[in-house]
């Protein structure tokens, strides 16, 4: 796709003027009547026409993507902002757009071409969209069936982009994960592909340390604790930690942000064959602890335990992981508010302030510890999955704690997927949380060169 956000001067003065309008604000001259007549009155996600450009719905102001609204809906053509808002920032209501412009297209190549933002502020253009081709690659990722983005495929997104930035790319796959990361190889050795660790390292020369985690798993169908049709309807969303990972490490190294960034993606299947991981069996892991399989349909945790275990033996400064972990994080926050867990609360703090400033929110959670109880085993160090079915978000996160040693470790429960489209955030694939992770950081290292 080409990029949604333009600077040209030539094109911009034939460009259709695009008014953003706040619920119940002045409306421009000659678009009364019309608006009147179509309802408009700066409700969020509306539109209307008249002879003089195209009015968009800000609502209260309160979404800065609002202006993704004219991206996801007006027809292909050059466009300009003629109006914006008070209280409504002029950066986040282009990236908006930019977001909005996105289209999935790999199996409907002509589907319609979106629209273009004439702008005259060659940063804001080049930010938007270097933001928005981030999110774009992780939105394509999952938004692409299993059948073309198993465990291969994936390693071939990580190979790309490593290429594209002069990045350090390596994998171990197949038998080779099962002495040196035999949870990994549990949960991926039934698939006809076989399970891989993907490692991306880049900007080696900073001291300032990044190892992001995320869960690849490119489709669960629960193993042998087998989902039912509904159950696995959207699973091959379930890499979607592993796909905003890649995105916000695209992020990092395009606008090159002064630190060691350390990416890994366990890249799995979790199928059914004589050959699939069972309740009730123990494994080893990286870090040392034998772990009891109580549910295989709880395998995201146990392909991000040998991953951690990894990250810590480089002694990161802070480890970040992203999985579409628990369906208990829905059910507590629904689709738009993933849970934040960290040892680190400034870290925490940063992420979610910075997300409810760019329009990309999260909630934090506690590491509880008291619920620790709920993963004993009598057999093994660790029972992977609780003994109950309360507060299964917490007891999962507690669960990845217990291999990221001591330092700052930060744990997110994504949903990865848009179930309706809101303005600039189409239905389906999300990369939920990246845009807040990477003004955070953007901003530290910000205060750190001042």
């Amino acid at each position: 796709m080409s990029s949604p956000i333009t600077v040209d001067a030539d094109r911009a003065t034939a460009a259709t003027p695009v008014y953003l309008v706040k619920s119940g604000g002045a409306l421009p001259d000659g678009s009364q009547k019309l608006a009147e007549l179509q309802q408009f009155d700066g409700g969020l996600d509306q539109v209307a026409y008249f002879d003089g450009g195209v009015l968009i719905g800000a609502g209260d102001g309160s979404d800065p993507l609002a202006l993704g609204t004219a991206a996801m809906r007006l027809p292909q053509g050059d466009y300009r902002l003629a109006t914006m808002p008070d209280g409504v920032r002029k950066d986040l209501a282009i990236l908006g757009f930019a977001l909005g412009a996105y289209r999935f297209a790999r199996y409907l190549p002509d589907r319609a071409a979106a629209p273009t933002l004439l702008v005259d502020d060659a940063k804001l253009a080049d930010d938007a969209n270097t933001k928005a081709a981030a999110t774009w690659l992780s939105r394509d990722l999952i938004n692409t069936p299993a059948e073309d983005m198993g465990p291969d495929a994936l390693e071939t997104a990580v190979l790309d982009l490593g290429e594209r930035y002069g990045a350090e790319v390596s994998s171990i796959s197949g038998a080779a994960l099962e002495t040196g990361f035999p949870l990994i190889h549990a949960v991926g050795r039934a698939a006809a592909i076989p399970p891989r660790l993907l490692s991306l390292r880049w900007g080696q020369h900073h001291p300032n340390s990044l190892a992001l985690i995320g869960k690849g798993v490119c489709f669960d169908s629960g193993g042998l604790n087998l989902k039912n049709g509904k159950g696995m309807a959207l699973m091959k969303k379930d890499m979607g930690g592993a796909a905003t990972a890649i995105g916000l490490a695209q992020l990092i190294m395009a606008k090159e942000l002064p630190m060691s960034l350390h990416l890994l993606i366990p890249a799995v299947e979790n199928a059914i064959s004589g050959s699939a991981f069972r309740p009730g069996d123990v494994f080893p892991s990286r870090a040392g602890q034998s772990v009891e399989i109580s549910n295989t349909d709880a395998e995201g945790r146990l392909v991000l335990a040998d991953a951690i275990a990894l990250a810590m033996e480089d002694e990161p400064d802070r480890t970040l992981t992203l999985a579409t972990l628990t369906g208990a994080a829905r059910v507590a926050l629904g689709p738009d508010l993933p849970p934040i867990y960290s040892t680190d609360p400034v870290f925490q703090q940063a992420i979610c302030a910075a997300g409810m400033e760019v329009g990309d929110p999260l909630w934090p959670m506690p590491f509880w510890e008291r619920y620790n109880s709920y993963l004993r085993s009598d057999i093994a160090d660790v029972n992977h999955a609780a003994s109950t079915p309360f507060a299964g978000s917490i007891t999962a996160a507690l669960f990845l704690k217990r291999f990221a040693g001591e330092g700052s470790f930060t744990h997110i429960d994504t949903f990865a997927w848009n179930p309706s489209s809101l303005p600039g955030r189409p239905k389906g694939g999300e990369a939920l949380t990246l845009r807040a992770i990477f003004t955070a950081l953007e901003r530290e290292f910000s205060r750190q060169s001042q």
